[in-house]
Protein backbone atom coordinates (compact mmCIF):
# COMPACT_ATOMS: atom_id res chain seq x y z
CA UNK A 1 0.00 0.00 0.00
CA UNK A 2 1.03 3.47 -0.57
CA UNK A 3 0.82 4.08 3.43
CA UNK A 4 2.93 4.65 6.21
CA UNK A 5 2.77 1.10 7.86
CA UNK A 6 2.11 -2.51 6.95
CA UNK A 7 -0.52 -4.84 7.92
CA UNK A 8 0.53 -8.16 7.95
CA UNK A 9 -0.52 -10.55 4.77
CA UNK A 10 -3.96 -11.31 4.53
CA UNK A 11 -4.52 -13.65 2.01
CA UNK A 12 -8.03 -15.47 3.59
CA UNK A 13 -9.74 -11.51 3.08
CA UNK A 14 -8.22 -10.77 -0.41
CA UNK A 15 -11.20 -11.49 -2.52
CA UNK A 16 -14.06 -10.59 -0.07
CA UNK A 17 -15.76 -7.66 -1.63
CA UNK A 18 -18.27 -6.74 1.13
CA UNK A 19 -19.29 -7.17 4.83
CA UNK A 20 -21.66 -10.43 4.31
CA UNK A 21 -18.20 -12.09 2.84
CA UNK A 22 -16.18 -11.19 5.91
CA UNK A 23 -18.80 -12.12 8.33
CA UNK A 24 -19.33 -15.45 6.56
CA UNK A 25 -15.60 -15.79 6.93
CA UNK A 26 -15.70 -15.05 11.03
CA UNK A 27 -18.35 -17.97 10.98
CA UNK A 28 -15.96 -20.38 9.21
CA UNK A 29 -13.45 -19.59 11.53
CA UNK A 30 -15.26 -19.78 14.91
CA UNK A 31 -16.60 -23.05 13.81
CA UNK A 32 -12.88 -24.36 13.40
CA UNK A 33 -11.82 -23.22 16.50
CA UNK A 34 -15.00 -25.50 18.18
CA UNK A 35 -13.44 -28.11 16.71
CA UNK A 36 -10.09 -27.29 17.61
CA UNK A 37 -9.47 -24.88 20.35
CA UNK A 38 -5.79 -24.55 19.93
CA UNK A 39 -6.03 -23.83 15.96
CA UNK A 40 -3.66 -20.78 15.90
CA UNK A 41 -4.25 -20.12 11.94
CA UNK A 42 -7.77 -19.81 12.85
CA UNK A 43 -7.30 -17.06 15.73
CA UNK A 44 -4.88 -15.25 12.92
CA UNK A 45 -7.37 -15.04 10.69
CA UNK A 46 -10.06 -13.72 13.20
CA UNK A 47 -7.61 -11.37 14.12
CA UNK A 48 -7.27 -10.30 10.32
CA UNK A 49 -11.23 -10.23 9.86
CA UNK A 50 -11.72 -8.56 12.85
CA UNK A 51 -9.28 -5.86 12.17
CA UNK A 52 -10.41 -4.86 8.97
CA UNK A 53 -14.44 -4.56 10.68
CA UNK A 54 -12.06 -1.76 12.56
CA UNK A 55 -12.62 -4.35 15.49
CA UNK A 56 -9.74 -3.47 17.14
CA UNK A 57 -10.46 -4.54 20.54
CA UNK A 58 -11.72 -8.13 19.22
CA UNK A 59 -8.82 -8.32 17.07
CA UNK A 60 -6.52 -7.46 19.34
CA UNK A 61 -7.59 -10.66 21.36
CA UNK A 62 -7.76 -13.12 18.75
CA UNK A 63 -4.15 -11.87 17.79
CA UNK A 64 -2.69 -12.76 20.99
CA UNK A 65 -4.80 -16.10 21.08
CA UNK A 66 -2.95 -16.90 17.99
CA UNK A 67 0.54 -16.28 19.54
CA UNK A 68 -0.55 -17.86 22.65
CA UNK A 69 -0.90 -20.82 20.30
CA UNK A 70 2.05 -20.43 18.52
CA UNK A 71 5.32 -19.85 18.89
CA UNK A 72 6.27 -18.24 15.35
CA UNK A 73 3.20 -15.73 14.56
CA UNK A 74 5.51 -12.92 13.79
CA UNK A 75 2.71 -11.30 11.46
CA UNK A 76 0.23 -11.31 14.45
CA UNK A 77 3.20 -9.40 16.06
CA UNK A 78 2.97 -6.93 13.09
CA UNK A 79 -1.07 -6.33 12.82
CA UNK A 80 -0.68 -5.76 16.01
CA UNK A 81 1.64 -3.03 15.84
CA UNK A 82 -0.79 -1.97 13.06
CA UNK A 83 -3.61 -1.15 15.31
CA UNK A 84 -1.83 -0.07 18.14
CA UNK A 85 -0.77 2.51 15.24
CA UNK A 86 -4.37 3.61 14.64
CA UNK A 87 -4.64 3.97 18.05
CA UNK A 88 -1.68 6.36 18.26
CA UNK A 89 0.62 4.22 20.70
CA UNK A 90 4.15 3.90 19.19
CA UNK A 91 5.64 2.59 22.05
CA UNK A 92 3.51 -0.20 21.36
CA UNK A 93 3.89 -0.27 17.57
CA UNK A 94 7.85 -0.66 18.26
CA UNK A 95 7.31 -3.30 21.09
CA UNK A 96 4.99 -5.43 18.65
CA UNK A 97 7.51 -5.12 15.63
CA UNK A 98 10.41 -5.78 17.45
CA UNK A 99 8.84 -9.30 18.42
CA UNK A 100 8.42 -9.85 15.11
CA UNK A 101 11.64 -9.26 13.90
CA UNK A 102 13.40 -11.54 16.36
CA UNK A 103 10.77 -14.25 15.71
CA UNK A 104 11.60 -13.75 11.92
CA UNK A 105 14.72 -11.95 11.24
CA UNK A 106 14.62 -12.01 7.69
CA UNK A 107 10.80 -10.54 8.07
CA UNK A 108 11.49 -7.01 6.39
CA UNK A 109 8.03 -5.52 6.93
CA UNK A 110 8.53 -6.04 10.39
CA UNK A 111 11.67 -3.84 10.27
CA UNK A 112 10.24 -1.41 7.62
CA UNK A 113 7.71 -0.55 10.06
CA UNK A 114 10.06 -0.29 12.81
CA UNK A 115 12.12 2.71 10.92
CA UNK A 116 8.49 4.28 10.29
CA UNK A 117 7.93 4.22 14.07
CA UNK A 118 11.00 5.40 15.06
CA UNK A 119 10.83 8.11 12.69
CA UNK A 120 7.67 9.54 14.26
CA UNK A 121 9.43 8.91 17.78
CA UNK A 122 12.32 11.90 15.93
CA UNK A 123 14.61 8.54 16.85
CA UNK A 124 16.44 9.51 13.51
CA UNK A 125 19.28 7.36 13.25
CA UNK A 126 17.33 3.92 14.78
CA UNK A 127 14.69 4.48 12.07
CA UNK A 128 17.83 4.54 9.47
CA UNK A 129 19.13 1.67 10.73
CA UNK A 130 15.79 -0.39 10.58
CA UNK A 131 14.98 0.78 6.78
CA UNK A 132 18.35 0.07 5.62
CA UNK A 133 17.68 -3.39 7.31
CA UNK A 134 14.45 -3.82 5.45
CA UNK A 135 15.32 -2.24 2.00
CA UNK A 136 18.37 -5.47 2.54
CA UNK A 137 15.96 -8.06 2.95
CA UNK A 138 13.43 -6.39 0.03
CA UNK A 139 14.42 -3.53 -1.99
CA UNK A 140 11.52 -3.15 -3.61
CA UNK A 141 9.41 -1.91 -0.54
CA UNK A 142 8.52 1.47 -1.98
CA UNK A 143 7.12 3.32 1.30
CA UNK A 144 10.19 2.02 3.08
CA UNK A 145 12.45 4.02 0.52
CA UNK A 146 10.06 7.06 1.33
CA UNK A 147 10.77 6.75 5.00
CA UNK A 148 14.49 6.21 4.75
CA UNK A 149 14.52 9.72 2.48
CA UNK A 150 12.14 11.50 4.70
CA UNK A 151 14.67 10.21 7.71
CA UNK A 152 17.62 11.37 6.16
CA UNK A 153 15.52 15.06 5.83
CA UNK A 154 15.07 14.44 9.20
CA UNK A 155 18.63 14.29 10.26
CA UNK A 156 19.76 17.06 7.67
CA UNK A 157 21.27 15.31 5.09
CA UNK A 158 19.55 16.88 2.10
CA UNK A 159 21.32 15.04 -0.37
CA UNK A 160 21.74 11.67 0.77
CA UNK A 161 17.61 12.52 1.12
CA UNK A 162 17.19 13.42 -2.88
CA UNK A 163 19.63 10.65 -3.87
CA UNK A 164 17.17 8.52 -1.66
CA UNK A 165 14.11 9.63 -3.22
CA UNK A 166 15.44 9.39 -6.73
CA UNK A 167 16.14 6.11 -6.20
CA UNK A 168 12.56 5.49 -5.17
CA UNK A 169 11.02 7.28 -8.17
CA UNK A 170 12.89 4.76 -10.19
CA UNK A 171 10.96 2.17 -8.55
CA UNK A 172 7.31 3.82 -8.49
CA UNK A 173 7.73 6.78 -11.60
CA UNK A 174 4.15 7.83 -10.30
CA UNK A 175 4.18 7.55 -6.99
CA UNK A 176 3.36 11.29 -6.04
CA UNK A 177 4.35 11.62 -2.45
CA UNK A 178 8.21 10.99 -3.59
CA UNK A 179 8.08 14.18 -6.06
CA UNK A 180 6.77 15.95 -3.20
CA UNK A 181 9.36 14.87 -1.12
CA UNK A 182 11.94 16.02 -3.59
CA UNK A 183 10.35 19.67 -3.61
CA UNK A 184 10.73 20.10 0.20
CA UNK A 185 14.28 18.72 -0.37
CA UNK A 186 15.25 20.97 -2.91
CA UNK A 187 13.30 24.01 -1.13
CA UNK A 188 15.81 23.57 1.84
CA UNK A 189 18.50 23.16 -0.47
CA UNK A 190 17.60 26.99 -2.09
CA UNK A 191 16.95 25.33 -5.84
CA UNK A 192 13.92 26.89 -5.62
CA UNK A 193 13.34 26.50 -9.40
CA UNK A 194 13.84 22.51 -9.00
CA UNK A 195 10.96 22.77 -5.77
CA UNK A 196 8.53 24.14 -8.49
CA UNK A 197 9.23 21.59 -10.91
CA UNK A 198 8.98 18.63 -8.22
CA UNK A 199 5.87 19.96 -6.90
CA UNK A 200 4.21 20.41 -10.12
CA UNK A 201 4.66 16.61 -10.89
CA UNK A 202 3.54 15.73 -7.53
CA UNK A 203 -0.06 17.81 -8.05
CA UNK A 204 -0.33 16.49 -12.10
CA UNK A 205 -0.19 12.81 -9.70
CA UNK A 206 -3.03 13.76 -7.81
CA UNK A 207 -0.92 14.87 -4.16
CA UNK A 208 -2.43 17.48 -2.49
CA UNK A 209 0.70 20.24 -1.68
CA UNK A 210 0.31 21.47 1.44
CA UNK A 211 -0.97 25.30 1.29
CA UNK A 212 2.06 26.97 3.58
CA UNK A 213 4.90 24.93 1.06
CA UNK A 214 2.87 26.45 -2.04
CA UNK A 215 2.82 30.12 -0.23
CA UNK A 216 6.64 29.36 0.46
CA UNK A 217 7.14 28.89 -3.00
CA UNK A 218 4.87 31.71 -4.37
CA UNK A 219 7.60 34.55 -4.72
CA UNK A 220 9.87 32.20 -6.71
CA UNK A 221 7.25 30.99 -8.79
CA UNK A 222 6.87 34.60 -10.08
CA UNK A 223 10.52 35.21 -10.36
CA UNK A 224 10.61 32.57 -12.76
CA UNK A 225 7.78 33.72 -14.22
CA UNK A 226 9.67 37.00 -14.78
CA UNK A 227 12.77 35.43 -16.47
CA UNK A 228 11.11 33.46 -18.96
CA UNK A 229 8.91 35.81 -20.10
CA UNK A 230 10.63 37.88 -22.82
CA UNK A 231 9.85 41.55 -24.30
CA UNK A 232 9.60 42.07 -27.45
CA UNK A 233 12.73 42.69 -29.73
CA UNK A 234 12.55 46.22 -31.18
CA UNK A 235 13.04 46.33 -34.61
CA UNK A 236 15.24 49.16 -36.02
CA UNK A 237 14.31 50.30 -39.40
CA UNK A 238 17.61 50.84 -41.69
CA UNK A 239 17.95 54.52 -42.59
CA UNK A 240 17.77 54.62 -47.42
CA UNK A 241 20.76 55.48 -48.51
CA UNK A 242 20.60 58.62 -50.45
Amino acid sequence: MKRDFETGSNHSLKDMKNMQDIEQFIAEQKLRLAQDPKCASSYYNLGVAFMNQGKFDEAIDAFEQAIEESGRMFEAFVNLGYIYFKEGDIEKVVKANLRAVEIEPRYARGYANLGFAYLQMGKTNDAIEALHKALELNPEIVQAWCNLANAYLQKGDIEESIETNKKMLKLAPDFALGYNNLANAYYMKGQFNEAITYCDKAVMLGFEAHPEFLKLLEPHLRKTKKKTTKEPEKKTRKKDKK
